[in-house]
């Protein structure tokens, strides 16, 4: 049994999977008359593979026991995915180079006002939330094509409940 420690999410420690989602750092557009702040480019979305289309879902995730078991890792080949959290509410993101590798694995403990953008063939844990009933704004990839690949684990990775509370 291998326990991941969980670390802040950051732009830096997150760039080789992808974006995170954050206004911080960013300068923002006044617009509306000066009653709205807008800020662009805050992730690469990467969908057009084979003729695809940008998909917006809107996912609604519950709370897994803990200590959280890790043993499955998906990734998609022709697009990338964001997540990006609607309640405020602090989430985990786990991801790695090489799913059959645990000392590729990273964990991250983001904020509710942080998304992630996960690259194309990023390999990422499925949504890992703290509260029930936790809403996630998702854009994605829709269109024909081969979008999904799992990868079982044939060794028990978990995050540590003593980590999450940290």
């Amino acid at each position: 049994m291998v326990t991941l420690s969980i670390e802040p999410l950051t732009k830096q420690a997150f760039a080789p999977f992808g974006d995170v989602v954050e206004t911080e750092g960013n300068a923002p557009l006044s617009i509306n008359q000066g009653y709205a702040q807008r800020f662009n480019g805050l992730a690469n979305i990467d969908v057009a593979a084979e003729g695809g289309q940008v998909n917006i879902s809107w996912f609604v995730a519950s709370v897994r026991p803990a200590p959280i078991a890790l043993r499955l890792m998906e990734r998609h080949p022709l697009g990338s995915q964001m997540f990006m959290p609607l309640n405020g509410a602090d989430w985990l993101v786990v991801v790695c180079m090489d799913p059959a590798i645990s000392a590729s694995y990273r964990a991250f403990a983001a904020k509710g006002h942080q998304g992630v953008n996960y690259a194309r063939n990023c390999w990422h844990h499925p949504l890992l939330v703290l509260k029930d009933a936790s809403a996630f704004l998702v854009v994605d990839r829709k269109g024909d094509g081969a979008n999904l690949e799992e990868h079982w684990l044939s060794e028990q990775l978990q995050l540590g409940v003593q980590s999450v509370a940290s």
